[in-house]
């Protein structure tokens, strides 16, 4: 029953039953909630801040990567540069001078391929390797199955990756010889 239910001298007999919410337990839920806010407004802006700094490091770190490789081109085509200039003057000179200057200019090419990590790939007389060859003629030959015997096209590492295949012809077995 409530106090409404009960006649006027039944309502003050009886003690109220009614849970009351203790002031101090009420009030210290209060700061609890201020305390758990202020610790999300101050996790969620380290977050923002956190995310913004990670977004400027990226651009910071791909600017910086485009530097390197800018700068390193740059060293790249000044040394070319060099090669240019001697084709130049082998231009320039007389004819019976022509082949030494080429010869010479092939040279300062290759020492300057070598000094940036570019190799020329050895493939004639070796066994054929997919990984560095490209086989573009299969020839009867004297040469056991599947070895290079011509170079079509040099092939070239750098860094020890192959950067060109050399294009190769390979030995296939000689059908018009008896074994």
């Amino acid at each position: 029953m409530n106090n409404a239910e009960r006649s006027p001298d039944q309502a003050g007999n009886e003690p109220c039953e009614a849970t009351e919410i203790p002031v101090q337990e009420f009030v210290s839920e209060k700061p609890e909630q201020d305390e758990q806010k202020r610790a999300f407004a101050e996790l969620n802006d380290r977050f923002l801040r956190l995310a913004a700094d990670f977004d400027n490091f990226r651009r910071r770190t791909e600017k910086e990567r485009e530097s390197v490789v800018a700068l390193a081109n740059e060293r790249f085509a000044i040394d070319l540069l060099e090669v240019v200039d001697n084709f130049d003057r082998a231009l320039k000179s007389d004819d019976s001078h022509l082949r030494e200057g080429l010869e010479q200019i092939r040279q300062l090419l290759s020492a300057q391929l070598q000094r940036h990590g570019i190799t020329p790939i050895d493939s004639l007389k070796k066994p054929f390797n997919p990984a560095e060859h490209e086989a573009i003629a299969h020839v009867p030959s004297g040469e056991p199955e599947g070895m290079v015997i011509d170079e079509v096209v040099c092939g070239y590492r750098m860094n020890e990756k192959v950067i060109r295949h050399a294009k190769v012809a390979v030995s296939k077995a000689n059908t018009d010889c008896p074994r």
